[in-house]
């Protein structure tokens, strides 16, 4: 086969695959920075409220890159048709339906000792070389995956903001994610993983094998906050609080929500949110 006819045929087969319009795929795909906009916000400290800085007072900044029209438009296709049919380990919850930060600051209680850390800069970490790799790994052929990486990636990176980006990311990182699975089921530690949070806690001290975790996950070629690098009881996982009985919302959250019970107003977003955090503590 010539290789226009290859070309042709793969483009065909990604266009049924995604239920897409061959002219709206080639327009995208040679058009790909008009189908995005990009802003920069201040990373902002969950529990004090103000912007994150690094040490010499640099305030702490990230680049939000959503996607436009057709481009995100197919990247839901994308997600639909590829994505969400890879089955991922229940240890993930960002990114995965009918789980969230609640069932993962969940699946630690009743444990007594925890460790948390925080991938630096995931997104950008994942970079375009990464994300093809990755789709060749999927079984797609080399065309097709330099077609989905180029729908996926912007400025050579994962960007943030995107109906895809997430679950790239999870799957990205799926290698390192059933390594330390492992090593967890071994060792008798729960591990969890909320997007770039990753979390470990046991009812027994398990300090001694904190370096080996943290070895496989640098290994793997990410980097690590240190700022949110933590090992201690009682610790707030992914905006929840954890405790050996019972979980609930965070001091700030819970002021919030008793400011609403004072309110006439219809719209009670953290109402909803504590009612969802505490009805898990019910035993069916």
């Amino acid at each position: 086969m010539k290789t226009w006819e290859y070309e042709k045929s793969q483009t065909k087969y990604l266009c049924a695959l995604l239920k897409i319009n061959t002219d709206v795929l080639n327009l995208v795909l040679n058009n790909i920075g008009s189908y995005y906009n990009e802003w920069i916000e201040e990373k902002i400290d969950k529990k004090s409220g103000m912007p994150k800085t690094y040490l010499d007072g640099t305030i702490k900044k990230r680049i939000i890159r959503p996607s436009l029209r057709e481009l995100k438009s197919i990247q839901k296709s994308i997600h639909t048709n590829i994505l969400a049919k890879i089955i991922l380990p229940n240890n993930i919850h960002g990114g995965i339906k009918k789980h969230s930060n609640i069932t993962n600051g969940k699946a630690h209680k009743g444990n007594k000792y925890q460790f948390t850390t925080d991938l630096q800069d995931f997104y950008p970490s994942v970079n375009n070389k990464l994300v093809y790799a990755t789709f060749l790994e999927l079984g797609y052929s080399n065309y097709i995956a330099n077609m989905l990486t180029k729908l996926t990636t912007w400025k050579n990176e994962l960007p943030q903001g995107t109906p895809t980006s997430t679950q790239i990311a999870n799957i990205s990182f799926l290698k390192t994610d059933k390594r330390l699975i492992e090593l967890c089921q071994k060792l008798n530690i729960k591990y969890t993983r909320y997007v770039d949070d990753l979390t470990f806690s046991a009812q027994f001290d398990f300090s001694d094998s904190i370096r080996e975790i943290i070895e496989i996950i640098l290994s793997s070629g990410f980097k690590m906050s240190r700022r949110k690098t933590i090992y201690k009881g009682n610790q707030t996982i992914t905006g929840i609080d954890v405790f050996n009985n019972y979980i609930d919302a965070p001091k700030k959250v819970l002021e919030k929500y008793e400011l609403e019970q004072l309110s006439d107003s219809n719209s009670k977003p953290y109402t909803n949110y504590v009612n969802n955090i505490r009805k898990t503590n019910i035993k069916k």
